[in-house]
């Protein structure tokens, strides 16, 4: 049986501390799963719903975007997917007499924590304005509700269409479909957050804003470099392939500037030798300092420009424009800047120089560490300069991975979720629905925040996710979203953005992964792409949740019947009935999708879109080549008596889901509200060990934004740095402070004041 819900929010006042642990998985990963899926799910539908986790006939993971080879495991998922799989899959229930017991105002007292243990959200639920709590809505009625607010708007563009990466393909077509029919580009996603500045730094120097290895890739690999990245945590499966590049030779760079079990050891579930002993990863650790890879990999550009025979010149002459800038400015280099940016000897990187010239296959995997800082579209650009001077780009074993932190985040950019559409996908997409979309840029999520606040935009509609859990300045966020006439989530389960409302709001819920999906046309399925564009099929095995639940699929194509009516000639209905007829239309518009559904048939495991610098080396860029860059080498400056801090997960954590309050990895137990200090930084700051003090952070517009009660916990961090847990940090981090370029928030390098607090 599963367990019910916790009838109150646990107290967090006193997290326990150990000290860190050195290996990932193993049996306390098992142990820890099976605890978790009982507790939610109960026993027999744990093992059912498992098993059919990431296997080619079942569904796909709801948690990361890591992909799985052709030949899968009967237990193809990690501690952390399994997480995300009973919280989905959970028999607890959220029903109307809930809603009739927590008013708004009690639900935004409660954590991120207890809201997301209460269960699966079983009804559409309205709250009109001037109402206290949400109650039960007709789904025709729900609809209405948006059609009327839609349609009384000023201008398209006073609408903001959010999208979650869990986001199905399907679904993402459909709702791009709907708000370019209506009008508007305002298309923000969580990609604007996290890999925004990848896609903005590769698609200018390679042609395309994807990674460009495979799995096999990664096994190839001679030299796998992994950058602010704990994967452990974020992508544990992504150890399974870093253990059996190792096997085969492959050596591992870590760069981070807290050492992560993950990359220490990895215990493998799957095998004994792993459970007992496990496999050592890391062969050089580089623990740098918050923001300073950009200096790193510049010196280390300069240092192989140095060597004689390093560099491809070959493929430089042959594939590549601007060598001879960039060149100039790697020369000027500098070794004093480059070891106070990053914290690291000169010993240390003259190893990792060592590595970098005997390997022939380099590839370099990234995460949010190298994208949540002003400098981090320059810092992805230095980093294809490195892979580009030994010709890394388009051969078997190299290449540049970023790695995707939500399951669909990538397909649903490719779908055309995206603010700014390019004008070929706009072409297509007019002339297969005979439309005419709009061409100016719409709003990405920092200046739809903005539009909120400022009253220039009024609707905000959320596919999935938990916006404002997820966002930046927290108490400017949620003043905005309370401007609002209408907010409208598309949900499985609560989360804090339902009790921040507009007006009058709606909670619609909807289709988990695991669940079956029958529509008049039959039982259907849905498609995502993994983070190396492999594009597969998702299938869900268990009854629905609840009988009025809609699908992703049909609340957009009901919402776009409502708002557009009969001046739309789109056919919803037909879209809404069989998704196939969907996949048609997107196989007309999207490059690569070509016979989208006879290529799923033939292909249980899904199918490899084209991406052109790693299948031909071509580059379809603005010169025609792929384009070295000799931007400035930036890195944070912080203020005596100050540390940059960085906002990070906890391994009870996906994103903004709170799965319980400990991070077994690093220590911590029973509590979130925790703050990790180097014990040197922290004496020097007359803080000892279980101090309780204030984050405070500075920025230049002056606003005290205050983060109270954290637990200081003295922790092998890199010097001047700390590091505390989202989203309650999130509140430290300025609306306006931003990566150049992509605009994501620089949640990485916020630099901060600890004040001593009376909390305890």
């Amino acid at each position: 049986m599963a367990s019910k819900p916790p009838a109150g929010d646990p107290v967090q006042d006193a997290p326990q501390v150990a000290p860190p642990q050195h290996a990932a998985a193993g049996l306390p990963a098992i142990g820890h799963t099976l605890r978790m899926s009982r507790a939610q799910m109960g026993v027999a539908r744990t093992a059912r719903t498992l098993l059919k986790v990431n296997q080619k006939d079942g569904f796909d993971c709801p948690g990361c975007a890591w992909p799985e080879g052709d030949k899968r495991h009967v237990a193809e998922f990690c501690e952390n997917g399994a997480k995300a799989v009973a919280e989905e899959a959970t028999l607890r229930r959220v029903t109307p007499d809930f809603f009739a017991a927590h008013p708004i105002a009690d639900l935004a007292t409660r954590s991120g924590y207890w809201l997301g243990q209460q269960g699966r959200i079983t009804r559409p639920v309205y709250a009109a304005e001037g109402a206290d709590r949400y109650e039960p809505v007709s789904w025709e009625r729900a609809f209405a509700i948006i059609a009327e607010e839609l349609t009384a708007l000023g201008s398209p563009d006073e609408a903001v269409f959010y999208t979650s990466g869990r986001t199905s393909n399907e679904a993402a077509f459909l709702l791009q479909l709907f708000a370019r029919e209506f009008g508007t580009n305002n298309l923000p996603d969580c990609s604007n957050m996290c890999h925004e500045s990848s896609g903005s730094a590769l698609t200018e120097t390679i042609g395309i804003g994807k990674g460009s290895v495979s799995l096999e890739d990664l096994h190839r690999a001679d030299l796998i470099i992994v950058a602010g990245q704990n994967p452990g945590t974020n992508h544990p499966r992504m150890l399974s392939a870093l253990e059996k590049a190792k096997a085969s030779g492959a050596r591992i760079i870590s760069v981070n500037p807290l050492p992560e079990a993950g990359l220490e050891r990895f215990k493998n579930p799957q095998t004994p030798q792993g459970m007992l002993k496990g496999a050592s990863l890391t062969d050089l650790f580089l623990q740098i300092r918050i923001g300073g890879d950009h200096a790193l990999f510049r010196l280390l550009n300069k240092l192989v420009l140095e060597t004689d025979g390093a560099v491809d010149r070959r493929f430089v002459e042959e594939h590549t424009h601007g060598f001879e800038e960039f060149a100039a400015a790697a020369t000027a280099a500098d070794w004093d800047e480059t070891l106070a940016a990053t914290g690291l000897t000169r010993d240390e990187i003259e190893r990792a120089l060592r590595m970098v010239l005997a390997s022939q296959r380099t590839i370099v995997c990234w995460a949010m560490g190298l994208t949540q800082h002003k400098h981090s579209v320059a810092t992805i650009r230095e980093v294809v300069n490195f892979l580009l001077l030994r010709g890394n780009i388009g051969r078997p074993g190299a290449g540049v991975c970023p790695v995707r932190g939500h399951s669909n985040v990538q397909g649903d950019r490719t779908m055309g979720i995206f603010e700014r559409p390019s004008a070929g996908f706009l072409d297509a997409l007019d002339k297969e629905f005979g439309i005419t979309s709009p061409r100016h840029h719409g709003l990405d999520v920092v200046r739809a925040i903005q539009a909120l606040r400022d009253g220039r935009a009024k609707v905000f509609f959320a596919m999935g996710g938990n916006f404002v859990g997820a966002t930046p300045d927290t108490e400017v966020t949620e003043a905005a979203m309370r401007r609002a006439r209408l907010t409208v989530h598309v949900s499985t389960k609560l989360n804090r953005s339902h009790a921040v409302t507009g007006t009058r709001a709606l909670i619609l819920p909807t289709l988990g992964r695991t669940d079956k999906d029958v529509q008049r046309g039959g039982k259907q399925f849905v498609t995502v792409e993994d983070s190396m564009s492999l594009v597969h099929a998702s299938r869900g095995n268990l009854p629905p949740a609840s009988p009025h639940l809609l699908s992703e699929p049909a609340i957009v194509a009901r919402m776009a019947r409502a708002v557009l009516g009969e001046a739309s000639a789109t056919p919803w209905e037909e879209f809404e009935a069989d998704y196939a007829t969907i996949r048609d239309r997107i196989a007309r518009v999207v490059p690569g999708f070509e016979d989208f559904n006879a290529r799923l048939a033939a292909n249980p495991g899904g199918f490899a879109l084209p991406h052109a610098p790693r299948d031909e080396r071509r580059f379809p860029t603005r010169t025609g080549r792929a384009n070295f860059t000799a931007a400035a080498v930036e890195y944070p400056r912080v203020p005596e008596g100050r540390l940059l801090l960085q906002t990070l997960r906890s391994h009870d954590q996906y994103n903004t889901t709170i799965y319980g309050l400990d991070d077994r990895y690093r220590g911590i137990r029973g509590g979130r509200r925790v703050v990790l200090v180097h014990p040197d930084d922290a004496r020097e700051l007359g803080l000892a060990d279980g101090a309780y003090t204030d984050l405070v952070s500075e920025w230049t517009d002056g606003t005290e934004r205050r983060a109270p009660g954290f637990r200081v916990v003295h922790y092998p961090t890199a010097r001047g740095c700390a590091a505390a847990y989202y989203p309650e940090t999130n509140v430290l981090v300025p609306l306006d402070s931003t990566a150049d370029v992509s605009n994501t928030p620089a949640s990485k390098s916020v630099v901060v004041r600890l004040e001593q607090s009376p909390s305890a």
